[in-house]
């Protein structure tokens, strides 16, 4: 499994009050392995010092046009040399109406003019700038000319309103500008339906049968499916985590309705993923109101819910099906029983006490080529990794058919 390419970016900061995101930001692309350079405007040395980015990045922070730590003091070409992109977060308006109009007066801005690389910006500012015309006017040239806007968002400002200006989070810029980074798009032009998290059985109107899955890697995978070009759909149980973004999300609570929701959309997909922990069984009936307690002893009928998984990989004409295992032991035995009886070319088995609610996972992966191990890592990573595997195996069979 090919390792990933790391991108190499500038962070630039404009001044603004969402300048304190940009910290966040920086941790985030660094956890993630990435090369951060992070380049300010005098303005922004207002909201946040050099000292907490240079602290962040483990980079020294440049803002003067004349910097004598770059050799030739050419520091406006030589920063964004060899930089995949270069991100401006906060962008406030006035350096959107510099970067629209051509304006060169500081190092931040006459880097975005000398660069050969992709620029990012997430606009920052009070709704009444944002509303403005000639930010409205500024921000439409950026889009023609090939800059990428991220944003903004709408919600509470610092200045007591609410309305459009507020810039992103830090984790939704990351995510965005990651999945427009990284390559390669091996997954381009497919479509990829996965589930993820649990389902939740109802025994009457309060109680049911669920398990741990927090969903964490089921959404894990549909990002890494996301970055790796593909469409994404996600049926979804319950769960509290922030969804993927540019993903197309079905929530949904039991088990059959999940598998309706995959029914109604598998034959549109070339992937699909059954990473959700799916309940085996359900009650035979459901209470309408609450059952009261007793002394009494109170007896529950289950019957087996639909087998989602080998549904789909039974179809006339399947997509290519990856299944998930989640083993308390003899995780080999299990997990290669589960995918001959199911019959898909690849499935992803770990040990539910190391994997459910944790961050980070380790798998094995079986295939007809054999077992792989991806050692533990983030669940991101392995995801990652996984998403590459199963385009490798795609490709094979795209190129047999």
């Amino acid at each position: 499994m090919p390792a990933r390419s790391k991108p190499r970016l500038l962070l630039g900061l404009s001044g603004g009050i969402a300048a304190y995101k940009a910290a966040e930001l920086t941790r985030l692309f660094v956890q993630g392995g990435v090369d951060v350079q992070v380049v300010m405007t005098e303005a922004a040395c207002g909201f946040i010092t050099p000292v907490t980015m240079q602290a962040l990045s483990g980079k020294p922070v440049y803002k003067d046009m004349w910097d004598v730590r770059i050799d030739d003091n050419m520091a406006h070409i030589e920063l964004s040399r060899g930089r995949d992109a270069i991100v401006i977060a906060p962008a406030s308006a006035d350096f959107l109406a510099k970067l629209a109009h051509g304006l060169a007066d500081d190092l931040l801005s006459t880097l975005c003019l000398a660069r050969d690389c992709p620029l990012f910006v997430a606009p920052a500012m009070n709704r009444q700038m944002w509303q403005n015309a000639a930010t409205q006017r500024n921000v439409a040239q950026l889009n023609k000319d090939g800059v990428i806007v991220l944003g903004p968002a709408s919600g509470d400002q610092a200045c007591g309103e609410v309305g459009l200006g507020r810039m992103l989070e830090a984790a939704e810029i990351c995510e965005d500008v990651l999945t427009a980074l990284i390559e390669p798009k091996s997954l381009r032009g497919k479509r990829v339906l996965l589930t993820a998290g649990p389902t939740f059985e109802a025994i009457d109107a309060v109680r049911g049968i669920t398990n741990r899955s927090s969903g964490k890697m089921g959404f894990a995978v549909a990002r890494a499916a996301r970055e790796a070009g593909a469409e994404v759909t996600i049926v979804c149980g319950p769960t509290t985590l922030v969804p993927p973004r540019a993903c197309t999300l079905v929530r949904v609570e039991s088990a059959e309705q999940m598998f309706g929701e995959v029914r109604a959309r598998v034959e549109r997909c070339d992937i699909f993923i059954g990473v959700a922990a799916v309940a085996d069984y359900r009650p035979a009936t459901t209470a309408e109101h609450k059952i009261k307690k007793s002394d009494r002893r109170m007896a529950l009928e289950l019957v087996p819910t639909t087998d989602i998984l080998a549904h789909v990989a039974d179809l006339p004409n399947p997509p290519f099906c990856v299944g998930f295992a989640a083993e308390s032991r003899n995780l080999d035995e299990y997990a290669q029983d589960k995918r001959r009886r199911k019959r898909v070319p690849l499935l992803a088995a770990n040990l539910v006490q190391q994997a459910m609610g944790a961050d980070d996972n380790e798998l094995v992966v079986f295939d007809d080529s054999g077992r792989h191990v991806l050692a533990r890592a983030p669940k991101l990573d392995q995801a990652r990794q996984l998403i590459a595997h199963v385009a490798e195996l795609v490709a094979a069979k795209d190129g047999r058919s």
